[in-house]
């Protein structure tokens, strides 16, 4: 039996998402070495006890945004942070994934190819990892790979808030048959139609070919749904196609946004005219343009986080039980920020500025944890856990403002 406290440890891969899920459950991230020597051999040292602890680990197989690694890596880096943690005598390791690489190696598609989706599943459990929570798998199935329990989150909800609060009409979402059934949950919470697109991959090429587009588009503002974004070439076939329809604007928005190679220019120079995606994979400086807009799913997976360690339900997270959640706000650095509901993107990440009054919430937690406006300085010191101060109260700070934000913050959306 592990013992009552959590900790939440991180890698090399994400290290800001991980900063930020700390924030929200009001903790500071375990201390551990995770460094390569001189031969590129990985060492990790955990610098604290955590026998019995009930151990997080948040590693993304994805590349770092300071370029100093690749997927790989982070692999082998969550791997072998999972085997030290196991040999530390951790009460209970449960892997925070939320990008999952080789998703799309899901089955045996083509004669003598791996299926590298169940060989990394395998790779994670033999390891020692008890658990695994992740967002929004390439397919499904994919939980099936694991002999261990997984819990897979999906932003969905988040991403369909922030369309919500755009007040945009005449909406159509669009997407491809693989990822339908969750697309057609996005639909539903906008209250539009559905429009699929047919599309067919050649051989090992990384874009497929859009050929037909099923469903009623023209004249209409489209949104493009989808589980990532790689090269952003089937995104631009997809844009292109949607454009010959008739389609009066385009959107697309994302779970995960690896933007490699030359995707930022594919978007940049196409009539996309904005991609929004979470920060599961870190999004480097230089791919930071206002075209592409930034969501963190920091407070879902504290949320998730929170409700394994309770041993309650993390389905709930999607019900109106807590439907907080899923009041999308920006964060940066871990401070949350007003909602963008702009029109225009560029205009600044949060919203247009304003000449008075300055356009920090009125309420919320600061970067000090404490109930300040954004960039003063809060009064009380960082609380030391996820419970409150004061002792008897199980909710920390952070979620009981974001409760308070979805019974008003909804309201003050509308207005502006």
């Amino acid at each position: 039996m592990y013992a009552d406290q959590f900790q939440i440890y991180h890698g090399n891969a994400n290290p800001d998402l991980a900063r930020k899920i700390c924030r929200y459950l009001g903790i500071e991230p375990g201390p551990v070495n995770v460094f390569q020597f001189a031969n590129e051999n990985i060492f990790v040292q955990i610098l604290d006890n955590v026998r019995e602890k009930d151990v997080f680990i948040v590693q993304p197989t994805c590349s770092p945004a300071d370029g100093r690694g690749d997927v790989n890596l982070s692999i082998m880096e969550l791997l072998i942070m999972i085997d030290a943690f196991k040999r530390a005598s951790a009460g209970r390791i449960t892997a925070v994934v939320p990008y999952y690489a080789y998703g799309r190696s899901d089955k045996k598609d083509q004669p003598r190819v791996p299926i590298t989706a169940r060989l990394v599943a395998d790779m994670i459990s033999v390891a020692g990892a008890d658990r695994v929570l992740t967002m929004d798998l390439h397919q499904g199935q994919i939980q099936g790979f694991f002999n261990i329990p997984v819990d897979e989150l999906t932003a969905v909800h988040i991403l369909s808030n922030y369309f919500k609060h755009k007040h945009l009409e005449d909406l159509v979402v669009v997407t491809d048959l693989g990822f339908a059934k969750r697309a057609r949950t996005f639909a539903e919470l906008l209250d539009a139609p559905l429009a699929i697109i047919e599309k067919r991959r050649r051989d090992n090429l990384d874009r497929a070919e859009v050929l037909n587009v099923i469903g009623e588009v023209a004249g209409k503002r489209a949104i493009i749904v989808d589980d990532d974004v790689d090269t952003a070439g089937t995104l631009i076939e997809t844009v292109n196609a949607l454009t010959g329809e008739g389609v009066s604007e385009i959107y697309a928005c994302a779970s995960h946004g690896v933007l490699s190679g030359s995707a930022v220019d594919r978007i940049n120079d196409s009539a996309l005219r904005e991609l929004v995606l979470t920060d599961t994979v870190p999004l480097p400086p230089g791919k930071q343009v206002p075209k592409i807009t930034t969501l963190s799913i920091a407070p879902l997976i504290g949320e998730a986080i929170k409700r394994i360690h309770r041993g309650e339900s993390v389905g709930a997270l999607f019900s109106s039980e807590v439907e907080f959640t899923q009041e999308m706000l920006l964060w940066e650095d871990g401070i949350a920020k007003k909602l963008d509901i702009r029109i225009q993107p560029g205009e600044g990440p949060d919203g247009p500025d304003v000449t008075e009054g300055g356009d920090a919430p009125d309420k919320g937690p600061d970067s000090t944890g404490d109930s300040g406006r954004d960039g003063g300085q809060g009064k009380g010191p960082r609380p030391p856990g996820p419970k409150d101060e004061q002792g008897g109260s199980s909710e920390d700070r952070p979620a009981a403002w974001l409760r308070q934000l979805a019974t008003t913050g909804a309201g003050e959306g509308e207005e502006r």
